[in-house]
């Protein structure tokens, strides 16, 4: 199958399709309500529910709201994408970790940044392609997602919690803009750029900008 013919599942179009504008971020999560959208895929809600926790305990967040989708490959339902939209301050989305769930979360994420609300995608680190292939299929090629070694579905509670660990400064940043960042609001650079570096920074490595 060629990545490039892939079929976007929230039928949007493939040609001429416009890239999303990034939510405003706060320069950090305390006082926010954190939504976690979740799908089917095993252990997804685990390693949400893991995140969630962190993101109280060590950053402030002072609300979880836990929604799940039912499909691995349709787009999150305008139900819960409005009750997220209505309820939550950010949201963390996953876990894609197959190639459908993957460019579905992708589409997910995307659909609440274009809605006004922060998110960080979770995927398998096997599935950047499909992921990636998504992103630029909705028209936002470079869209950064936090990445996790494959496989999540036979961890163990432990393994799951040092997962999230290991993820969530990634997390964070791609949930938050600093005060860096705020200073030079008035450049030319975008928001998506710089929100971008920031979290290729989180995990040491370089990536590309929006």
């Amino acid at each position: 199958m060629r990545f490039s013919a892939m079929i976007d599942p929230t039928g949007g179009p493939e040609a001429g399709a416009r890239a999303t504008v990034l939510a405003a971020r706060k320069p950090d999560l305390r006082g926010r309500r954190v939504g976690l959208l979740a799908n089917v895929k095993r252990n997804a809600e685990q390693f949400l529910d893991e995140v969630g926790a962190l993101l109280r305990q060590e950053h402030g967040a002072v609300g979880v709201v836990r929604r799940k989708k039912l499909s691995i490959t349709d787009p999150v339902p305008p139900g819960i994408l409005a009750d997220l939209v209505a309820t939550c301050d950010v949201v963390v989305v996953g876990v894609g970790d197959c190639g459908s769930c993957s460019a579905s979360a992708v589409a997910d994420g995307l659909a609440l940044e274009g809605a006004g609300i922060p998110a960080a995608v979770i995927c398998s680190d096997a599935f950047g392609v499909t992921a990636d292939a998504m992103a630029a299929l909705q028209g936002s090629p470079g869209y950064r997602y936090v990445r996790t070694p494959h496989p999540v579905a036979p961890l163990g509670a432990e393994e799951l919690h040092q997962r999230a660990v290991a993820a969530l400064p990634e997390i964070v940043a791609m949930l938050t803009v600093s005060e860096r960042d705020q200073d030079q609001s008035s450049r030319p650079s975008s928001m998506a750029g710089r929100w971008q570096r920031r979290a290729a920074a989180a995990t040491g490595h370089a990536g590309t900008a929006a």
